[in-house]
């Protein structure tokens, strides 16, 4: 689990250590070296997410996911009178989909494969979505949020690993979140010392 060790430490470090002192540039060269580990991974293993038969079934499974998952998003927004306009859709969808991708490449094809390696196939889905979570930490929403999605993904990408599908959920997932709820309810999606201050 060397690749998995490596990117929490570098996640953990950024967010408790260096988010809060450095600029910008320094939080992205973190970013930058995650997405180094999963493809020095990738290359290593052959494994970049993307099998071309397994698309339109991780579509289908991903399309359910996030269908049911914004309706959830929807009726607790409704619940809440939080819902709120944030201006251009599109925009931020543009914005949300890379990040989006690159947090599947590293939670499938590092986390959820290494996990699987150590313990077993069902424990790792469970293991890596738990290590995916942590890394939101103290944001208690997104800590939850994150581990329930991340075990919905890790699921289906065990069974149909294509990373494209997942990668739109996880966007249009956090599109409807920045929608739905207010600052308050989602620590503005903040995690380590920045969540805290």
């Amino acid at each position: 689990m060397i690749f998995s060790l490596c990117i929490l430490a570098v996640v953990l470090s950024s967010t408790w250590v260096l988010v809060p002192i450095a600029p910008r540039w320094a939080t992205a060269g973190a970013e930058a070296l995650v997405l180094g580990f999963a493809a020095w991974r990738a290359f290593r293993t052959g494994e970049w997410g993307i099998t071309r038969s397994a698309f339109l079934p991780a579509l289908g499974w991903s399309a359910s996911l996030t269908g049911a998952g914004a309706l959830g998003i929807y009726l607790a927004a409704s619940r809440l009178r939080t819902w709120h306009d944030r201006g251009d859709v599109w925009t931020n969808l543009a914005v949300l989909i890379p990040w989006g991708l690159g947090q599947q490449f590293a939670l499938q094809t590092v986390f959820l494969r290494e996990t699987q390696a150590t313990v077993s196939r069902p424990g790792g889905i469970w293991l890596a979505a738990l290590m995916f979570a942590i890394l939101h930490l103290p944001n208690p929403f997104l800590t939850v949020m994150t581990g329930i999605g991340a075990l919905a993904w890790c699921f289906i990408y065990d069974r149909y690993p294509n990373l494209l599908p997942l990668a739109l959920s996880h966007a249009l997932l956090t599109l409807a979140i920045l929608y739905a709820f207010d600052d308050a309810t989602t620590g503005r999606l903040r995690v380590g010392l920045a969540y805290l201050r």
